[in-house]
């Protein structure tokens, strides 16, 4: 059984890490270039990442979906479970390929593209929330 209260308090807490960060969201990649605001923007995606990935594990283990052998195969298990879209499952793919390049290639990470994702793509976290909301509330 999914502990609905633990997923929309999980969910709320990506509300607030996505609202701080369009709050902070620089206008242009040169300022975001700025060391403390590409760090904070870096911080908060992976944190709102992180959350997304939480919420994804607590709906496989509430639906008793299985033991996934490793984190894209809990977004396989969604899809099979048709709690998530196909197209939903190669975004999430990509935010968490996104968040280990912030993890563990911190020298690594490549600016126009985290400002690129921050500036384009956080509507695909609204769209996470709308199918999760849609599993776990019906």
């Amino acid at each position: 059984m999914i502990d609905r209260e633990r997923v929309l308090a999980k969910l709320d807490a990506l509300d607030g890490y996505l609202t701080e960060l369009r709050s902070i969201m620089p206008a242009s990649l040169a300022a975001y270039q700025q060391v403390e605001k590409r760090r904070a923007c870096e911080r908060l995606l992976q944190v709102s990442v992180e959350c997304m990935l939480d919420v994804c594990h607590m709906v496989v283990t509430g639906m008793r979906l299985g033991l996934p052998a490793d984190e894209d195969d809990v977004f396989d298990r969604l899809r099979r479970a048709q709690v998530i879209s196909e197209s939903l499952v190669e975004t999430l793919r990509r935010m968490k390929g996104c968040r280990n390049i912030l993890v563990h290639q911190y020298g690594n990470v490549l600016d126009d593209l985290v400002y690129e994702t921050i500036s384009t793509r956080l509507g695909d976290f609204t769209e996470f929330r709308r199918q999760i909301l849609a599993a776990v509330t019906s």
